[in-house]
């Protein structure tokens, strides 16, 4: 399921005008034999330009373009092309497995949603970039972990992050002075803040049953301990951490402190009623950052502030959004496709992509860069970073979207009194295994 409706809104608040869904956020077993797209392509012959199709999708920013010139100042013999993708990740999506599965060599590089590496990787459709990564030195210990993750399948890289979605807590400044540091209190400070300052509401959630949910699930599970897969595959979602986590979330749609018709709240209808100066306390994603503050918009412009989300007996934690980017396997020029992704993927690409077109960097220190803190008020604050720091990935899976259904299915019946999170827990647990095949 992709939440394309939330998206929307972020392409206007914070200029991340290619459509990023979070859908939302598989490896050959048997690795590709050298020819079949596992090693670079000898070097272009001196003098000879080489022309690569970057794929992604549409960009008002201009920050694509920003990032191509300075490229091939650096590699003249590189020409770099745009290939705009359908604006909907669904149709993206579909585009590229359509030429991937045809093994075309029409793209060389592309961006993918952070769920699709682990499918795109087990299809045979990724060049694996491990090798890459270590002849050139690259410090992947400098990109956001859970970024960096999202693209590792059976302990190998298969995409590079570029920049990054997560949830993070909205509060009003004017009625907490300082954000909850635990989910506990935030339901104290929900219960004792509802009702003053125009509010009805302590706390706002995604709760429908689609993929917001899951993403809100994941944040309360991995609170508590809880992971719905380990780096092997297996399916660990049957354990206490999980049960805590979905007891707490549960709590809390259940208490008097948030709309009694939660179960059908999205990212849209969480943003009208945060808008509107109804509710403390608000999850969402970094975009609502700046609608909050856009006074034709938001009755509460001055008084939001955003931190990282609560924790649980194990930490914060906040599910990944954002994008990464890959090389196709079938590229006759991966050796050229490599110097561009770096390029794209390091500090001066991030930078652009940061600066032009509005994008959290996955790159962590460049939010010490002063034209990157000067570019949103969000990449200069502690509160935001600590908050990305936090993200955890969803299932990396080349069956993701079947895990999501199930997750979205079992969790929604908790929520609605008709199981128990035990029980939740282990229907989960059996239908995941089948699903993965474990």
């Amino acid at each position: 399921m992709k939440a394309n409706a939330w998206k929307k809104i972020a392409t206007a608040g914070l200029g991340l005008t290619m459509a990023v869904s979070i859908t939302g956020c598989g490896n050959n077993a048997d690795q590709p034999q050298q020819g079949q797209g596992n090693q670079p392509a000898a070097e272009t012959p001196a003098g000879e330009t080489v022309e690569l199709i970057y794929a992604r999708g549409k960009d008002q920013t201009g920050a694509t373009t920003k990032l191509v010139e300075e490229f091939q100042k650096l590699h003249p013999n590189i020409k770099v092309s745009f290939r705009e993708m359908p604006s909907d990740t669904g149709q993206n999506h579909d585009q590229l497995v359509t030429m991937f599965s045809a093994q075309s060599s029409e793209i060389d590089v592309f961006d993918l949603d952070v769920i699709w590496p682990a499918e795109f990787a087990q299809a045979g459709y990724l060049l694996p970039l491990d090798r890459l990564i270590e002849q050139d030195g690259v410090k992947m210990d400098d990109y956001i972990k859970g970024a960096v993750a999202a693209g590792n399948f059976n302990g190998q890289q298969w995409a590079m992050p570029k920049f990054i979605d997560t949830g993070l807590l909205f509060y009003r400044s004017d009625l907490v002075p300082n954000p909850p540091k635990t989910w506990d209190e935030l339901i104290a400070l929900s219960k004792e803040n509802k009702g003053k300052g125009g509010t009805k509401y302590g706390y706002i959630m995604q709760a429908k049953q689609y993929e917001g949910l899951v993403c809100n699930f994941i944040e309360f599970s991995a609170a508590y301990g809880g992971k719905i897969l380990d780096e092997q595959g297996n399916v660990t979602i049957n354990s206490p951490g999980t049960i805590k986590g979905l007891t707490k979330m549960t709590e809390i749609v259940k208490s008097d402190f948030v709309p009694k018709n939660i179960t059908t709240y999205t990212e849209i209808e969480s943003d009208a009623t945060y808008l509107e100066g109804e509710s403390v306390f608000l999850r969402n994603w970094p975009y609502h950052f700046a609608i909050a503050n856009d006074k034709e918009k938001s009755k509460v412009v001055g008084n939001v502030k955003v931190a990282p989300l609560p924790a649980g007996d194990a930490g914060s934690a906040a599910t990944l959004g954002g994008w990464m980017s890959g090389i196709n396997k079938f590229s006759k020029h991966p050796k050229e496709a490599w110097e561009f992704l770096k390029f794209m993927t390091a500090a001066e690409g991030q930078k652009i992509t940061a600066v032009q077109g509005g994008s959290a960097p996955t790159f962590l220190p460049l939010y010490e860069d002063k034209d990157v803190q000067g570019a949103s008020p969000l990449f200069a604050n502690k509160d935001f970073v600590n908050g990305i720091s936090a993200a955890v990935p969803r299932p990396v899976s080349p069956v993701y979207p079947k895990i999501s259904d199930i997750i979205q299915i079992e969790v929604s019946k908790v929520l609605a009194g008709q199981q128990a999170p035990e029980a939740a827990v282990q229907a989960m647990e059996a239908k995941i295994k089948e699903a993965v095949g474990k």
